[in-house]
């Protein structure tokens, strides 16, 4: 077949065509806005010309090494800068960044560190012995990288070969680094939570990392140079992409070592911060913060919030302290966050406790996601828009993931028929906009009946006693299921009791929702502030 005339005398060539890949938003930023702030820890300001010297630093320092491309590098840090620069440094080496989940326990981090095939892991002080008892268990032993933090965690234990700051004087500024000649080519490894089995790890492509991270600050409505305060993880999805977003807008990356609510007041106001994100702990404990501790924000301020469905009531008390909020869903097989509850001018004038509850649903895709739908996960078929029917939630676009390292089957799974298949249930409303009703394992069936325990949950977040509230099935002879609500509550509200929520639930749901059992309690959770409800699942099997 003869070529189209528009395919004809005009190659591909390196004029013309250059891989995605978010390691030239550093690049630029640092060209463009040289003396701009890229970094505040406490008494540490650096600009994005330096940032970028440290970043090629690093990355010349592990050639040095003998670290070779392709290969792994695992960090184990919390939000201070050298997180940061790792999402630069580790790819501009070639070679694939592996972010640990900090409150992992060493079993944990050697099995990632093995199945990732980790040459080298630059641990804080703070993890020192975890990844000490990790390593141990390895029989090829990676180089570790000490990074202290005197001013915040002073005399912490050293295990490393090197420290940062070393290794840094050990490399070339002006590191002759190269784009990747695939934009296929990893540029990152993060490993699910493994609540039911060994964790599997998840493969960024550099292509996904550029447009989920342009995704996210179209999305956002970001203008250039924002203030960005890390409440979010950087080890959870790469920080859902923010770090090469934040470096794409020549923003400011204001680090925190331990996210506490009062300290995140003092931030936003004596930094001017203007962006954050985090689960909807994160929010909660802004709202369940005394007055006296609460700051007066003066200038805007935006707040994304996923994770897990955050309850309108949060979403309203956040907005009555002068934050706006946006809600995003993903998950780390799409490079965190790719659908937003956008929004529309039309809702600017319902109730605030309305917009909450439009707020709170998941929304509609990105504009770097290609599709995102309801549909039967069997059949494929798209289900109907009448906020009632419910089926899995798919996705397929540029900022799905390469897939599971070494773990073909399980990629296959994930990605059959052409779409990710996501595990979340969710209706499709009119507008066109998903609402999650449960994660499939969630779903509680209650003599034949379904129960979304984000419904119930919602409800109990309305009672003015309540902090939080994970809902999860107990086994029951009767019905097969009914809803267990594992509660905190607020301080000061000790005398409420669980007929009192049990009558409360009866006022706002169908009876066959409320739960039958309410048990108060501290709620586990992972770092990243989501509940772990497969522990409250085992609780409730064993009341």
């Amino acid at each position: 077949m003869t070529a189209s005339i528009f395919e004809q005398g005009m190659p591909q060539t390196s004029a013309n065509h250059v891989a995605l890949s978010p390691l030239t938003f550093i690049e630029r930023s640092a060209s463009v806005y040289p003396d701009y702030p890229a970094v505040i820890y406490g008494d540490i300001r650096r600009d994005w010309a330096t940032t970028w010297e440290r970043c090629r630093r690093l990355a010349s320092a592990l050639k040095k090494r003998g670290i070779q491309a392709g290969e792994t590098v695992a960090v184990m840090l919390p939000n201070v800068p050298a997180m940061f620069e790792v999402h630069f440094g580790v790819p501009l080496a070639g070679c694939v960044l592996n972010t640990l989940n900090i409150r992992l326990d060493a079993d944990a981090i050697a099995y990632m560190l093995e199945h990732g095939e980790a040459k080298v892991v630059l641990v804080d002080p703070e993890f020192a012995d975890v990844i000490a008892q990790a390593v141990d268990k390895l029989d090829d032993k990676p180089l570790i990288i000490d990074v202290a933090d005197e001013a915040f965690y002073p005399g912490g234990k050293s295990i490393g070969d090197v420290e940062y700051e070393s290794l840094l004087a050990e490399g070339d500024p002006d590191y002759p680094y190269r784009l990747p000649d695939d934009e296929w080519q990893a540029i990152s490894l993060n490993y699910t939570s493994g609540t039911t089995g060994r964790p599997k790890g998840v493969v960024y492509h550099h292509r996904g990392a550029y447009l989920n991270a342009l995704g996210n600050l179209l999305a956002w409505g970001m203008s250039q140079h924002p203030v960005y305060l890390w409440t979010l993880p950087m080890f959870h999805c790469n920080g859902w992409c923010f770090p090469w977003v934040i470096a794409a807008m020549t923003g400011t990356n204001v680090c925190l070592r331990k996210v506490e609510p009062k300290r995140v007041m003092e931030l936003i106001a004596a930094e001017k911060v203007t962006h954050f994100s985090g689960a909807p702990i994160v929010l909660n404990g802004l709202v369940n913060l005394p007055e006296a501790d609460k700051s007066v924000i003066d200038h805007p301020v935006k707040a994304t919030t996923a994770g897990a469905a955050p309850p309108a009531a949060v979403i309203a008390g956040v907005e009555r302290m002068g934050i706006d909020v946006t809600h995003v869903y993903g998950l780390t097989e799409v490079y965190g966050p790719v659908t937003s509850c956008a929004w529309r001018e039309s809702w600017d004038e319902l109730p605030l406790e309305e917009r909450a509850r439009i707020k709170s649903r998941q929304g509609v895709r990105y504009p770097m996601l290609e599709a995102a739908c309801v549909a039967d996960p069997d059949t494929l078929e798209l289900l109907p828009k009448d906020g009632k029917t419910m089926g899995e939630v798919l996705m397929r676009g540029n900022t799905v993931m390469k897939g599971y390292l070494k773990n073909p089957e399980a990629t296959e799974a994930a990605l059959d028929g052409g779409w990710y298949h996501t595990g979340d249930l969710a209706v499709w409303h009119a507008d066109g906009y998903i609402e999650i009703k449960d994660r499939a394992k969630d779903i509680i069936i209650s003599g034949g009946e379904n129960i979304s325990t984000i419904e119930v949950e919602d409800a109990l977040y309305a009672h003015p006693a309540v902090e939080e509230v994970a809902v999860v099935a107990r086994p029951d002879e009767k019905w097969g299921e009914t809803p267990c609500a594992f509660v905190k509550l607020k301080d000061g509200c000790a005398d409420v009791s669980e007929a009192e929520l049990i009558a409360y639930c009866r006022e706002h749901l169908a009876g066959f929702k409320v739960p039958k059992t309410i048990v108060f309690t501290e709620l586990p959770k992972t770092s990243t502030g989501k509940i772990q409800k497969f522990v409250l699942r085992e609780e409730a099997r064993n009341l």
